[in-house]
């Protein structure tokens, strides 16, 4: 009988914010996979977790993907988990849940935290449709994808790293216009907990004097409807 694969969403800052299902359920699978072992070890230990666990990540997931399947058809019980958040938005764990599934394997995703929920829910933006976008590209295909969405009426999410935010807010100014409203979320269940809204234009300038810090979520407002 084959085992089952299941996606178990981390604190993305709060610990506290870890489900009783969580904790039960990585002390009973037979392995875990988390995306940086030594991001998840302190969260583990933190919780009584002692299981084995191996890398999971965007540069060996391809190869390691064939080798954790068979594992599951063999009938052990494996955890997947990334350094924050629910594992497969924006993080690794696609390949695997596809290739589960195709095998007829079970495949089971527990609720809880993911960034971009939070951050849009306190944005005070539009949240009855939405459009999540994740991280851009980097190079190839950005003004693309930043073209695709020049029509989009529903509020639009992105992810952003502090290194590149205030490109990322000029760049949605051009594009979207400097008084689209927008706002963003920083350092989410932390102590330093921020949400700054307002016109691009307007929280491109307050992050231009300050703290560049933690992962940032953004929530830009649709195009305006006729």
């Amino acid at each position: 009988m084959s085992g089952t694969l299941y996606l178990i969403p981390t604190p993305i800052g709060n610990l506290e914010d870890m489900t009783l299902r969580a904790i039960r359920l990585l002390k009973e699978v037979d392995l875990i996979l988390a995306e940086d072992t030594r991001t998840s070890a302190p969260m583990l230990k933190h919780f009584g977790i002692d299981k084995k666990v191996f890398s999971h990540h965007q540069h060996n997931e391809h190869q390691s993907t064939t080798e954790i399947v068979r594992f599951l058809s063999q009938g052990q019980q494996i955890a997947l988990i990334s350094d924050a958040g629910t594992p497969a938005i924006s993080d690794p764990g696609f390949l695997l849940v596809r290739e589960a599934i195709k095998n007829n394997i079970q495949v089971i995703c527990l609720p809880g935290a993911t960034a971009f929920v939070p951050a849009l829910v306190a944005s005070g933006l539009p949240n009855d449709r939405f459009c999540f976008e994740g991280f851009l590209p980097v190079k190839k295909g950005r003004q693309t994808r930043l073209k695709s969405l020049l029509s989009e009426e529903r509020t639009i999410i992105f992810y952003e790293s502090p290194h590149r935010l205030l490109k990322s807010l000029a760049e949605f100014a051009e594009y979207f216009g400097e008084d689209r409203q927008a706002s963003v979320s920083r350092e989410i269940s932390k102590v330093f907990e921020e949400t700054v809204r307002g016109t691009l234009s307007e929280i491109k300038t307050h992050f231009e004097t300050h703290t560049l810090k933690g992962e940032f979520v953004i929530c830009v407002a649709g195009k305006p409807s006729k």
